[in-house]
């Protein structure tokens, strides 16, 4: 047995659409004193589509920040350093 706590499961409920999720290749982020916002976009050829836009409070942010991070670490451990390539300039004006 270890020393770390696992989360209880939890179900999430959800429609097929959602379920299958959407593909984004630029971000914006922008941010208030009480909220982050995140636009997930699409830049195509007939220009910049948002995708989705969640809004989470500074601390939550901390945590995404924070999961995100150990993430990219499992993940670089089981597959390689991710290699980062400069993206070109965001089409969105």
């Amino acid at each position: 047995m270890t020393n770390e706590t696992k989360a209880p499961a939890i179900q999430i409920n959800t429609t097929d659409e959602t379920s299958r999720g959407r593909f984004s290749n630029t971000m914006l982020v922008a941010h208030g004193p009480e909220e982050f916002i995140i636009d997930w976009l699409l830049n195509s050829p007939n220009g910049a589509h948002l995708v989705s836009r969640i809004i989470v409070t500074p601390g939550h942010m901390k945590r995404v920040v924070k999961a995100l991070q150990e993430n990219i670490e499992v993940y670089e451990q089981n597959f390689g350093e991710i290699k980062v390539v400069e993206a070109a300039s965001p089409m969105v004006q």
